[in-house]
C-alpha cells in the first residue's frame, strides 16, 4: 500500500521543534543561580523508594516503555531530577574529586549539544578538531614537551591512563599489535601502593593479568620511593620478568601525593622504561607558577594524564591524553578504516579519529578551551593556588582545633583528618590501644550519614595503611569556598560528631575510655603521617 502525497511529504519534511528545550532551559538557569546559596541543601538525600514516589506525583514512573509523556510532565520530572541530585557546584561539597562547574564551560557544554558531532575527521568536526589541537599545544608547551607531542580528548583519567600502557606496550613490543601477548613473554609494570584502581583494571582488560602490576612502597606522605622502585625493577629482572612501564602519581586519590617525578624519571631512564604520569587530580599544579615545583620531571614524562574537570572547573567529562612521542597513537590504534579516512578527502592530515580505541568521540576539551580562553592562563593558575592555600588553611585550623586531628599532613588540595571523640582527646595514634582505634573508626560513618540528612557538606570518608576512617576534605574548585565556609563546615562538622556520638555510638570501656569494633577489620597498625 503507498501512502498518500500529503502523508509522504509530511513523513519526508519533518520540522525541528524547540519547544521542550525552550521551557527547560529557564529551569537549568535558575538552577544554576541557586548554587551559591549555603543555606540550600548540598543533598535532598532520598531513598530509591522516595525518588520513585516523587517522579510518580510528577505523574510518571521510572519506566521507559508505555505511552509518551506531555511536555508537561517531562518538566515536572526533570524538577524531580533537580531536587534530587547532588548539588555538586554547592560551595560546600566536597566529597569528590570534581566540583561545581565554571559558568564558561557549562555553556560550552551546552553548544556541543545542540551541535551533536564528532572529533573523529576534520571533515565531521572542522572547529573541534583546531580547537583540539591547539588546547593539546598549548598544554605540552607548559609541560615543557616538544611541539610534535600529541594527544587526545579520552573518556576518563582511566582511560587516559590505559593509553599510557597501550602506547609503552607497542614502542617496547611492537609485535604484540599483530601477535598478542604470547608473543612479549611476561611483562611487568610498577605503580605505587598509593596508585590509582584504574591501572589494575587496564591490566587485566589488556590481557597482562593483576599480577603483572607491581606496586611499590611509599614514604611517609605518600610518595613512590625512588630506592623502592629500583630494587622491585631489579626483582622483577631477576625473575625472568621484562619491566616496560611505570605509573607515577601526581595527586593521589585519598591523600594528594605527588611522587617524585625526577627521581622517577631517572629510574626510566637507566631501566629503559616508560613513564607515564597519572596526572588526572593533581597534574593541575603544573599550570601554576606557585606550585609547579611539585611537578618537577613532567618534562622527563613520556605520557601524561590530566583531567581539566578537576580543579579547572571543566563539566565532567573532560579529560586529557598527552605523549611527547609523535606518531605513537596512530601506530598502536590505527586500523585505517577505509569508509571513514579516505586519503583523497581533504585536510586528511587533520584526522586524528584513527589514534583512537574509539570511533565516535565527543569534542570535550572545546569546553576547556571556552574557559581558557575566558580566564587566561593567569585564572587557572590562580584556581589552582586557591585550592592548594585553602586546603593548608583547613590544616591550620585543624591542628588547633581540640575535636580535629589530622592524619597525614595536606598535599595537592586534600586535607585528612580525624573527629575525635570526647573521651579519646587528645588521640594519640602512637600510643592508642586497638580498643581506642576502633572506636575512632566508628566515629565517621555515622557523622556522614547525619550531614547527609541534614543536606550539609558533603565529605567523604576512608580508611587507608591501617588507619580508623577518617575525613578527606577536597577542594576541586576555588571560586565558590569562603573563610566563612571553612568555620561553617568545620562548626557543622563537630556538631554531628557530638550530635551522632551521644546518641550511642560510644560505649563504655573497663579503663573509663570508650570500645567498639567496626566491620573491616582496620588493625590500627599505620601510623601518623606513616605509610604502611
Amino acid at each position: 500500500m503507498r501512502l498518500g502525497a500529503a502523508r509522504l511529504t509530511k513523513l519526508a519534511r519533518p520540522t525541528m521543534s524547540q519547544t521542550f528545550t525552550e521551557k527547560l532551559t529557564p529551569k537549568l538557569l535558575e538552577y544554576l543561580g541557586s548554587l551559591q546559596d549555603r543555606d540550600a541543601k548540598v543533598i535532598d538525600h532520598a531513598s530509591p523508594s522516595q525518588i520513585s514516589a516523587a517522579l510518580e506525583a510528577a505523574g510518571t514512573t521510572l519506566e521507559v516503555t508505555g505511552g509518551k509523556s506531555t511536555d508537561d510532565v517531562l518538566l515536572k520530572a526533570c524538577d524531580v531530577v533537580l531536587k534530587y541530585s547532588v548539588r555538586t557546584g554547592h560551595p560546600h561539597f566536597a566529597n569528590q574529586l570534581f566540583a561545581r562547574a565554571d559558568d564558561a564551560s557549562v555553556a560550552a557544554e551546552w553548544l556541543l549539544g545542540a551541535v551533536n558531532t564528532t572529533a573523529y575527521t576534520y571533515e565531521a568536526g572542522p572547529v573541534f578538531t583546531l580547537v583540539e589541537r591547539e588546547v593539546l599545544r598549548a598544554f605540552a608547551k607548559v609541560c615543557g614537551w616538544p611541539a610534535e607531542s600529541q594527544g587526545l580528548s579520552v573518556p576518563g583519567g582511566s582511560i587516559a591512563n590505559m593509553y599510557g600502557l597501550l602506547l609503552a606496550r607497542a614502542h617496547y613490543f611492537p609485535e604484540v599489535l599483530e601477535e598478542g601477548m604470547h608473543a612479549c613473554g611476561p611483562l611487568v609494570c610498577f605503580v605505587s601502593d598509593q596508585s590509582h584502581y584504574s591501572f589494575l583494571k587496564s591490566v587485566k582488560v589488556l590481557g597482562m593479568g593483576s599480577k603483572s602490576l607491581i606496586q611499590v612502597k611509599t614514604d611517609a606522605i605518600g610518595r613512590m620511593r625512588a630506592d623502592e622502585l629500583k630494587k622491585a625493577v631489579a626483582a622483577a629482572r631477576a625473575a625472568g620478568k621484562k619491566p616496560f612501564f611505570v605509573g607515577a602519581t601526581a595527586g593521589t586519590t585519598v591523600m594528594g601525593a605527588m611522587d617524585p617525578l625526577d627521581e622517577i624519571a631517572q629510574v626510566c631512564k637507566e631501566e629503559k622504561m616508560w613513564m607515564h604520569v597519572d596526572g588526572c587530580w593533581g597534574g593541575s599544579l603544573v599550570l601554576s607558577p606557585t606550585e609547579r615545583s611539585a611537578m618537577k620531571g613532567i618534562e622527563l614524562a613520556d605520557s601524561f594524564a590530566w583531567n581539566p574537570h578537576k580543579m579547572m572547573g571543566c563539566t565532567l567529562q573532560t579529560c586529557v591524553f598527552i605523549t611527547r612521542h609523535e606518531g605513537a597513537l596512530a601506530k598502536t590504534n590505527a586500523t585505517k578504516a577505509a569508509y571513514l579516512f579516505q586519503p583523497d578527502k581533504e585536510y586528511t592530515n587533520l584526522d586524528v579519529g584513527d589514534w583512537t580505541i574509539q570511533c565516535g568521540r565527543r569534542p570535550d576539551l572545546f569546553k576547556l578551551w571556552v574557559l581558557w580562553k575566558r580566564v587566561g592562563d593567569a585564572g587557572l593558575a590562580a584556581r589552582v593556588d586557591q585550592c592548594c592555600h585553602l586546603a593548608r588553611d583547613v590544616a591550620r585550623r585543624v591542628r588547633v582545633h581540640p575535636a580535629f586531628q589530622l592524619v597525614y599532613e595536606p598535599s595537592c588540595a586534600n586535607v585528612c583528618f580525624w573527629w575525635v571523640p570526647p573521651e579519646l582527646r587528645p588521640f594519640d595514634i602512637e600510643k592508642a590501644t586497638q580498643e581506642q582505634r576502633d572506636l575512632l573508626h566508628k566515629a565517621a560513618a555515622p557523622i556522614k550519614k547525619e550531614m547527609q540528612r541534614l543536606g550539609q557538606a558533603m565529605i567523604g570518608f576512608q580508611s587507608i595503611n591501617g588507619m580508623p576512617n577518617f575525613f578527606r576534605l577536597v577542594f576541586a574548585t576555588a571560586d565558590a569556598w569562603t573563610d566563612a565556609d571553612t568555620e561553617r563546615v568545620m562548626r557543622d562538622l563537630d556538631a554531628a560528631g557530638t550530635s551522632t556520638w551521644s546518641q550511642g555510638t560510644k560505649r563504655p570501656l573497663a579503663n573509663g575510655h570508650a570500645n567498639g569494633t567496626h566491620a573491616n577489620g582496620v588493625n590500627g597498625t599505620g601510623k601518623v603521617a606513616k605509610a604502611a
